[in-house]
């Protein structure tokens, strides 16, 4: 089974911009654990792209792009080629929405959300109505325009298609209400930040990890440095969230990430990402598995398995 892996970041799709340290260093570390869990499997070979200004991953057949080339182009005409086609790429601006489309016009395999899931979750603020209304806990979302006027400061302004930390800060009321028509404004919630790496097929959602996120605020701004994988093997409360959330969101497919705080009340869901996340790149060291042996889209009758009782965990540190 051959599999084109696109990562946004580092497979060329920044190409025409400058690229962020931070960003690539993440996409790098989820790429090449993805081809090596993928090359892992028997009977699987990996095709990639990488933006020639990084180097290429350690394993794979990678093409380079250039300068002036179009990686959305050259994706789908890789994914032609190929039995299954698994894309990484941030829901800013549509990104990953627009990458799925493309590659889901020259491959039946795409390991992806689908289509409506992945705009939902492109916005914080109506993914965060959406979970409300199933009544899941989630951090209460506003538009600058509504914040009710019992807030107490500081609030939590970010962009509501943002991506990570990038641009999440404190603030008071009036610099909240000032905030554009796109941002999305919260209340500051007291508790740990921690997050799901979750396997979502068939209408079911398997908790893979339970994760400490490393979060810092300095001088106001949100900084993302890093996640512990595997902190405690998952309970009922992480196994009852991630089966509401499933719920709420039927279109979640393959690997999917879950940012909570963890509270005395239980977990207050901050967002959900249709995507690989930073996660995944401890979770094979964090128990020991390679769980892409359970993703049906790498099987090739595509029966979906029966995940098996997951060994405890070891904490593994991933830095960024």
């Amino acid at each position: 089974m051959l599999v084109l892996v696109c990562e946004f970041v580092t497979g060329g799709g920044l190409r025409g911009e400058a690229l962020s340290p931070s960003l690539a260093t993440e996409g790098a570390l989820m790429r090449d654990t993805l081809i090596g869990d993928l090359e892992d499997l028997p009977g699987v070979r990996v095709i990639t792209t990488h933006d020639d200004r990084l180097p290429p991953p350690a394993r794979g057949d990678s093409r380079a792009i250039a300068a002036g080339e179009d990686a959305l182009a050259i994706w789908a005409e890789l994914a032609a080629g190929a039995d299954a086609a698994w894309p990484v790429a941030p829901e800013t601006g549509g990104v990953m929405e627009a990458v799925v489309a493309r590659l889901r016009q020259r491959n039946r395999r795409v390991l992806a959300s689908d289509a409506a899931t992945l705009r939902l979750c492109a916005s914080k603020y109506a993914t965060a109505a959406r979970l409300a209304a199933a009544g899941i806990a989630v951090v209460p979302s506003w538009r600058p325009a509504e914040i009710p006027p019992d807030i107490a400061p500081p609030l939590v302004v970010k962009p509501d298609d943002g991506a990570g930390s990038l641009d999440i800060h404190l603030c008071s009321r009036a610099e909240a209400a000032a905030a554009g028509p796109k941002a999305v404004a919260q209340p500051l919630v007291a508790g740990a930040a921690e997050s799901l790496t979750l396997l979502c097929q068939a209408g079911r959602a398997y908790v893979l990890g339970v994760n400490r996120q490393h979060v810092e605020i300095a001088e106001g701004r949100f900084g993302f440095h890093g996640v512990t994988v595997g902190i405690r093997p998952p309970g009922a409360s992480e196994t009852g969230i991630a089966q509401a959330i499933h719920a709420a969101l039927p279109g979640l497919h393959g690997l999917v990430g879950v940012d909570y705080l963890a509270t005395p009340a239980g977990p207050v869901v901050v967002e959900v990402n249709p995507r690989l996340t930073t996660s995944y790149a401890g979770l094979r060291r964090a128990l020991g598995v390679n769980v892409l042996a359970f993703v049906a889209d790498l099987i090739r009758d595509g029966a979906v398995p029966e995940l098996p009782h997951l060994p405890l965990p070891t904490p593994v540190e991933v830095l960024v």
